[in-house]
Formats: C-alpha cells, structure tokens, sequence
C-alpha cells in the first residue's frame, strides 16, 4: 500500500529549524532533515536513490537525515518511507549550487597520469573503498554533534571542481585542513573503526563508522594509531597529520558519508 500521508510533513521539513548539529543543505552535496513522525509510531525505515537512510530520535519524534549526492540534478526528488504496513514518499526540493575551480600542481606525475600497474592497484583500492563506504551499522542513536577532527587552516573546501597540473579530475568530496606534519588527529565523533589501510592516491587511511551509514574517511595521514574493529571515543585520538598519497603538502583529507555518498564535512562542524 502507498500513501503520502507524509507529504505535508516532507514539505515543511523545508523550514523547520534544526535543533542539533548538523545543519542542511537542500543543495547537490548537502544533507536533507526530514521529520517523520511521532516516536510512539515505532521506528519508520527510509532510503534514498535505494540506500538505507539513518532514521533517529529528536525531539519526541523520529527524523531522517539524508546525503545529497554531488551530482544530484536541482528538483524534487523524494526519499521512501515503511512504517508499518504503510509506504510514503517524501519530497526533497533540492537547489542548485555552483561550486569553484581549483588549480593544483602535483610534483609527482603519476599521482595525475597512473602507470598500468597504478591503474590496477586504484582499481582494487577503489571497490575496497566502495564497500567500507556504504557499511549500514545499526545503531539506535548515533552521535552527530561532531567536534573539529584537527586543529588547523581549511585549505580546500568541499565540492571543488580540480585540475591536476592543468588537466581536470574529480571534483573534491571532502574537506582538507592543512597542518603541520605530526599533528594529531581525532575521532569527530564516536564509532567503530572500519578499515586502515594505504592506497595510492589517499596515503594512509583510516574509516570510523559512526553509526547507520554515517562515516568518516581520514586520508593522507602520518602515523595511524588504531586498527580496524577498535571503538573510538569523540576526541580520541586516531593518528597524525601527513602527506602520503597525491598532495601538496601535509594536511588531513576528511571525507563524511551519509547514506553511501560523500556530503560536506563543514555542515556537521560549522
């Protein structure tokens, strides 16, 4: 059975204000809020573009927080909701955002043009990346009021659109704040450590999951000071500031997945 018995909500969810970090951004990159009844109806499950949505208590009521992916088109797009025997559609009214250039010059030209060998090693570290990335760990209440993960200048903001050396890349889908080599970096928030590893473009690595699809990705670090399955603390200490992998000098690459695609990092800290 569908119904939109939520769509009035689904459209205020436009102008309610927020009462908790984050904050949303009805934009390609963003984070939608959306309220979704009373928490005496029982936990409802949402997805978006057919991932799972992290669904929590606020306010004496159930609310969805979902990622706009970076390419999504400007428009109504509409997350699902079950609650019982009943299926809802959800409108997201999502707007346009132009987002800068960026020139970067890379001494190492493989880090812009990758041998066959490279080519093969980013292909496997991209489908490993691909899985801890769109993890669903069920956890009732994760904690999304997150600290500053490094103390330190924000150098590249969130959406950049690149080029390496003059040729164009991918655009930037995370947050980059530059640091001195050595500078410790900490859990923005608590959850469970997911995966460490090296890969060629990102150095060294580490991935938290905070809890139904909420994760944080630390790239180009120095020394790493957890391992995989270990539980972390807000403010824990996970490692240091480095410059391994393709950058231009030391700082800490953080991306934050929501519902499996990367939104801007400076919503939950700003």
């Amino acid at each position: 059975m569908t119904t939109r018995l939520f769509l009035a909500l689904g459209l205020a969810c436009l102008t309610l204000p927020l009462h908790a970090a984050p904050r949303t951004a009805l934009v390609p990159g963003g984070i939608a809020h959306i309220p979704l009844g009373p928490i005496n109806s029982g936990r409802p499950e949402a997805r978006f573009g057919g991932a799972p949505v992290l669904v929590m208590q606020e306010d004496k009521r159930w609310v969805a927080w979902v990622g706009l992916p970076l390419d999504l088109k400007p428009g109504i797009h509409t997350a699902t909701v079950k609650q019982g025997g009943d299926t809802a559609e959800m409108p997201i009214e999502v707007g346009d955002k132009a987002y800068p250039v960026q020139h970067l010059k890379v001494k190492n030209r493989r880090m812009v043009n990758p041998d066959p060998d490279d080519l093969k090693r980013i292909e496997r570290e991209a489908a490993t990346q691909n899985e801890v990335k769109t993890l669903f760990r069920d956890e009732a209440q994760p904690e999304i009021d997150f600290v500053i993960p490094v103390k330190g200048r924000r150098s590249s903001t969130y959406g950049l659109r690149r080029t390496f050396n003059g040729e164009p890349r991918a655009p930037h889908r995370g947050l980059d704040i530059a640091a001195a080599r050595g500078t410790p970096i900490v859990a923005p928030s608590g959850g469970v450590v997911t995966h460490v590893g090296n890969f060629f473009f990102n150095g060294n690595t580490v991935f938290i999951d905070h809890g139904q699809g909420l994760i944080s990705m630390f790239c180009h670090m120095d020394r790493v000071s957890v391992e995989a399955g270990s539980r972390v603390r807000q403010g824990e200490a996970v490692g240091t500031v480095g410059n391994t992998g393709r950058v231009t000098g030391p700082h800490l690459h953080w991306s934050l997945f929501l519902n499996g695609t990367p939104v801007d990092p400076a919503l939950f800290i700003d």
